[in-house]
């Protein structure tokens, strides 16, 4: 699928890792060195705060050296798409860009409800990891064998009318209890 539309998210993808190793770099940078980040914009100047909090380390390794790593192999990835064009390493492309964001979006929460603080340059991962999220799944829509988007086949099945329900095997009856005249005692000779 080497149109020009997929080619320009690939393009885009590729345009938006580079913004995010420089932003991952920088943070990086910072953390590894112990030199605090130049952060003055109002109400998103919390980046030392957030930078040296317990949170900003992952098995004792900045979280920054991870965005750098996550940043760099979209970078590759979307330039072995330009190209190789390849379903699987679109696929995995959209898998790499969808763990990016929702490590994303926790990393923001901590921020918001953990931390206090707000990071501008956190921030502007987070939105890079989106856009790119963003342009990975406008690449190559996931679609079913049959053509359909995944959504409309649950939708689909959920719509769909209710199994009927299998008949019950009837209660086997009970026997009726013995009536007195059942039981004749023979008489004895």
């Amino acid at each position: 699928m080497g149109n020009m539309k997929t080619r320009k998210w690939v393009w885009a993808i590729l345009i938006l890792s580079f913004f995010g190793v420089a932003d991952a770099t920088y943070l990086a940078q910072h953390a590894l060195s112990n030199t605090p980040l130049l952060c003055n914009v109002e109400n998103l100047s919390g980046c030392n705060i957030v930078a040296s909090s317990q949170y900003s380390r992952l098995f004792g390794i900045p979280l920054a050296v991870y965005g750098v790593a996550f940043y760099g192999i979209l970078f590759v990835l979307s330039a072995l798409e330009l190209v190789i064009f390849d379903r699987l390493l679109r696929r995995i492309l959209q898998g790499v860009a969808a763990l990016g964001f929702l490590s994303s979006l926790y990393f923001v929460s901590v921020q918001i409800f953990l931390i206090g603080a707000f990071c501008i340059y956190c921030f502007a991962s987070a939105t890079i990891s989106l856009a790119i999220l963003g342009s990975a799944t406008a690449i190559e829509p996931l679609r079913g064998a049959d053509g359909s988007h995944p959504f409309a086949r649950l939708k689909r099945y959920l719509s769909r009318p209710a199994a009927p329900k299998a008949p019950s095997n009837p209660p086997m009856p009970r026997p009726e209890p013995p009536r007195p005249d059942q039981f004749r005692i023979p008489p004895r000779p």
